[in-house]
């Protein structure tokens, strides 16, 4: 177990930065798969004989507990370094999907609660700190950028699970068995390979938190000032980040987590192999918006970035619900679109923190406003879920189902762009002083 101690993690003289981020986008990738789950929202409804809301509690807690573990395990998880936090990720989310598969073979929906919400969700939350922390300290010239190559495959989980999540389905499926509890286990044979990879390779520079770097690339001397999490958290500015924050993640997840269903009845035609494709794209524009946008804002600045996530979301939504079901070309842009903007905020905020706190204590404070995603996690499939239920009792089909939804998250995203320009003005006022 020694190869596990945080001294045996410290990366040796010469050794290149360019090497941590192959890690840190593997470990996301497997973590992300949490981003695939409406491909297995409606088999798993059809097994259980469960409503959408059910069904998407297994989400929802998953997230929940991903925020929670992050905000109150930060301290620990920066004590254990990266390489031992990534196999404990590892060791979670692995035993999560075993867990789940346990819980679809007996027929007990609670133990799907407990195996991919439950445990899986602790595993996202060590898994998704661990390597964020790790790459800016490798990059501190460019925080953006790390935060932007930290996230990006978790973006890109769902690209990776969803065919494969699709393809195993229809693999596993028997006249005896619809292959839900085998597609799980291959699953979770998949990421155990990929997450042990990523702690092997993965490793923290010698150096201090920041400063900047030598001809090697490598982080040496110097530190950013630092704020102490308690005092950052007495700042309005942090509490209006944090309902910003909270806004743009709904926003994501009221797509992302009802994708496939949605999409199918905006487009009834669509298949159910198009609608994993379209899960997919949403994929790409999760992974090009954590890598693209937090690299833009190396250039145009924080504030602008997170002001053009709000006020092009609240143009999406408004669209969407007025114009969704007019053409699918349309609409998957638009979707697309907003699920950068989505993937933007994660790899911009880690940034975003250290401008406003500093380096030392980022890892901790992004822990903490990570419960924004936790009732992000709960707002967004609670709202989208609970409208389409109540619609689908009331015997409405098509998009019908859900236009209000659309129109509940877009009046959240109007508040969040005042909450916004709060947080510009008080950035101002803080500056004059």
């Amino acid at each position: 177990m020694s190869i596990l101690a945080p001294a045996r993690a410290i990366a040796p003289p010469g050794y290149s930065r360019w090497l941590v981020p192959p890690a840190a986008i593997a470990l996301h990738l497997a973590i992300g798969q949490v981003y695939a789950f409406s491909v297995l929202k409606g088999p798993l409804q059809e097994h259980f004989g469960a409503s959408h809301t059910a069904i998407g509690w297994i989400f929802s807690l998953a997230i929940v507990v991903l925020g929670l573990t992050a905000a109150f395990g930060g301290p620990l998880i920066a004590r254990f370094g990266p390489r031992k936090a990534m196999v404990v990720s590892a060791v979670f989310w692995v035993s999560g999907y075993l867990v789940a598969a346990a819980g679809v073979a007996l027929d007990q929906l609670w133990i799907v609660y407990l195996g991919y919400g439950l445990i899986g969700g602790i595993g996202l939350g060590v898994g998704y700190v661990a390597p964020v922390a790790t790459l800016m300290r490798w990059f501190p010239d460019k925080p953006g950028l790390a935060t932007g190559m930290a996230v990006m495959g978790f973006g890109g989980g769902a690209l990776l699970a969803s065919p494969l999540a699709t393809a195993m389905l229809a693999s596993f499926s028997s006249p005896t068995s619809d292959g839900i509890a085998a597609t799980f286990v291959a699953l979770a044979a998949l990421n155990a390979v990929l997450m042990l990879w990523a702690a092997s390779v993965v490793r923290e520079p010698a150096a201090g938190d920041g400063g900047e770097v030598d001809s090697h690339g490598s982080p040496v001397g110097g530190s950013d000032a630092d704020v102490q999490p308690r005092a950052a958290v007495r700042r309005p500015t942090f509490w209006l980040l944090w309902f910003v924050f909270f806004v743009n993640i709904t926003a994501g997840i009221g797509i992302l987590e009802t994708a496939s269903p949605m999409i199918q009845a905006f487009f009834p035609q669509l298949t159910a192999a198009a609608a994993a494709g379209f899960v997919g794209l949403l994929s790409l524009g999760n992974m090009a918006g954590r890598f693209g946008w937090s690299t833009l804002s190396d250039t145009i600045g924080r504030p602008a970035t997170l002001t053009g996530f709000v006020v092009g979301g609240a143009a999406v939504y408004v669209t969407l619900a007025l114009t969704g079901s007019a053409a699918i070309g349309v609409f998957v842009a638009l979707a697309v679109l907003q699920i950068s903007f989505y993937g933007g905020g994660f790899s911009t905020m880690p940034a975003y923190l250290k401008d406003l706190y500093g380096q030392r204590h980022v890892g901790v404070i992004l822990g903490i406003i990570l419960t924004a995603w936790s009732a992000a996690g709960v707002a967004g499939p609670l709202i989208v879920n609970g409208i389409v239920d109540a619609r689908e009792r009331a015997g409405i089909e098509g998009a019908a189902l859900y236009q209000p939804a659309l129109w509940v998250i877009a009046s959240l995203l109007a508040v969040a762009i005042v909450a916004n320009a709060g947080i510009i003005a008080l950035r101002r006022r803080e500056a004059t002083r």
